[in-house]
């Protein structure tokens, strides 16, 4: 009887360990002291640069704007991840490099995108599977006058003009 007890606590221990929570941190990491040192209008591109180090991205177009991006998830065994917290940090620049503004978002800037199953819809004529494998055939001038292979035609079975 004493063995069933331990099967079962082993078991539960087991169990509950499979439903403990997972926390993960990705992205730049925010020091809060050398952020409050970037100064609008005294720093440029090079000094954020050596405060900060590289951008997690910048704008794609004029590279006016750098993004620091940190996000928090947390996620139960095989669940999917959930994110529990975002922050971005945007350092725009004006046209000479130096920092303009140094602003903070945060959740209200996350998209969820859902699936579409496993095909892209697209515009147009709907085809079964009988139509792809036969819609061809008699459309490609196989055998018609003129024609490679139909009569008088220059192919190897056309026999051509003699």
């Amino acid at each position: 009887m004493r063995k069933v007890h331990v099967a079962m606590m082993v078991g539960a221990a087991l169990l509950a360990s499979g439903c403990s929570r997972v926390v993960a941190s990705q992205g730049y990491l925010i020091d809060e002291t050398l952020l409050t040192s970037i100064q609008p209008g005294v720093d440029n591109k090079q000094s954020v640069e050596r405060t900060l180090g590289r951008p997690t991205l910048a704008s794609q177009f004029d590279e006016k704007e750098w993004y620091y991006i940190t996000r928090n998830t947390g996620q139960y065994a095989f669940i999917q991840p959930k994110v529990q917290s975002q922050t971005i940090l945007v350092v725009a620049f004006d046209d000479d490099g130096n920092v303009a503004t140094v602003e903070r978002r945060g959740m209200e800037k996350i998209a969820n995108v859902s699936i579409e199953g496993d095909s892209t819809p697209t515009l147009g004529r709907k085809t079964g599977l009988l139509e792809d494998i036969f819609g061809n055939i008699g459309a490609v001038g196989a055998g018609a006058p003129g024609g490679p292979g139909g009569p008088g035609g220059g192919g190897p079975n056309g026999g051509g003009r003699q």
